[in-house]
């Protein structure tokens, strides 16, 4: 097929769409597609197997779009969508493929140029404007009938999570659905070391989060947990990997006000082929998010770590943690708390759930089992 893949996102960036976007259009490119792909003008120039990458345009002042709905955000959609009409003028197409509120886009272009669409949903978008923006809530049900109408308008839908595929169902019981949860990103090749232990002087239990440093990731309750859980355990060392340098100031100033200098420490941004190296250092992995419905992609790797992970007990982690793999909590600062000292305390459990959940990546969320889910919808859809 020759597929337009519109994904309003910064690419190529080393956090959770992206990833997904660039793991996704080089499989399709690896089974033949031609894919051309319509990114924001922000990111990294890469390149993939049979993929074009094509930029909006780039306007002054729109830089660093950060993920979720934004004024830049919205911006960038809009010169994207007369971006993708240029291209079906140019050019033959059988199908766009539109991630997130590019369904929206594929849907007006379903009427004008009669080209069919996949809807390639990461989240619910009617439930993340609501969440970001609670003043907004009346819109809510409206946002709901168009993610309802672009699931029914759909010729399939691709939904990260059960969650999410359970919706789509409900939207449209009939139509083509398939569950394609993200992957682990670890490898087995060699990746450069930058030992933390010694580099920060940690001596004890290593907490490490990786992942950005918004609201809905839940830092804030992992910070004021970790303060909780030193007062019975002093053996303990939370590292922090990824945000931006604002977001970083922020909770290092948060960090310091509850008197924990020395106990938490910020590295910043780091390269994702280096995310084994970093996982493997580390004793226990967290997910303190708090919002949303979609399971964090960082979950997958931190599974495939064989490390143990603690996670708030919510829809978010459920649909792919149990409690036989990883230790899940609720989402408030005194089971974080417990959470976290019971980990501290026993190696045994650390080691068994992280052997335990190991096992769970290896025979669902591998790479050739997401490159078979992938083949097997592409080739549904072409039967249509």
């Amino acid at each position: 097929m020759n597929i337009l893949f519109i994904a309003p996102q910064p690419f190529y960036q080393n956090r959770g769409t992206p990833i997904a976007v660039k793991l996704l259009a080089q499989t399709l490119g690896e089974q033949g597609h031609i894919v051309h792909l319509l990114v924001f003008h922000e990111g990294e120039e890469i390149s993939l197997p049979n993929v074009t990458i094509h930029r909006s345009a780039s306007l002054p002042g729109i830089r660093d779009i950060k993920p979720g709905l934004s004024l830049k955000k919205l911006i960038c959609d809009f010169f994207i969508f007369f971006k993708a009409i240029r291209l079906l003028r140019s050019g033959r197409f059988d199908l766009v493929h539109a991630v997130e509120e590019a369904v929206f886009m594929a849907l007006a272009l379903k009427f004008i140029f009669r080209i069919p669409y996949v809807y390639d949903m990461d989240s619910l978008m009617s439930l993340q404007l609501v969440e970001k923006y609670p003043s907004l809530h009346l819109l809510r049900r409206g946002m709901e009938w168009l993610e309802k109408k672009a699931v029914q308008n759909s010729s399939g839908t691709i939904a990260v999570c059960r969650a999410l595929e359970d919706t789509a169902r409900k939207f449209a019981p009939s139509n083509l659905i398939v569950r394609l949860e993200d992957i682990t990103l670890l490898t087995d090749e060699a990746e450069e070391q930058d030992s933390l232990r010694q580099r920060l002087g940690i001596t004890g239990t290593m907490l490490m989060y990786v992942g950005n440093l918004e609201k809905y990731q839940g830092i804030d309750l992992l910070i004021e947990s970790f303060r909780e859980a030193l007062d019975t355990t002093a053996d303990a060392y939370l590292v922090i990997i990824g945000g931006s340098q604002d977001d970083i100031l922020f909770y290092k100033q948060r960090v310091e006000q509850l008197s924990m200098e020395g106990r938490v420490f910020f590295c910043g941004q780091r390269p994702v082929d280096m995310l084994g190296s970093y996982l493997s250092q580390a004793d226990i992995l967290v997910s303190p998010r708090i919002q949303g419905n979609n399971t964090p992609m960082k979950i997958y790797s931190y599974l495939d770590s064989g490390k143990a992970v603690l996670a708030t007990k919510l829809p978010t982690h459920t649909q792919v943690l149990d409690d036989s793999i990883a230790c899940l909590v609720a989402p408030e600062k005194t089971s974080m708390a417990a959470g976290i000292i019971t980990l501290v305390n026993n190696a045994e459990l650390r080691e068994n759930l992280g052997a335990r959940a190991r096992e769970r990546v290896k025979s669902e969320y591998s790479l050739p089992v997401f490159k078979k889910k992938v083949a097997a919808f592409y080739q549904a859809l072409s039967l249509r």
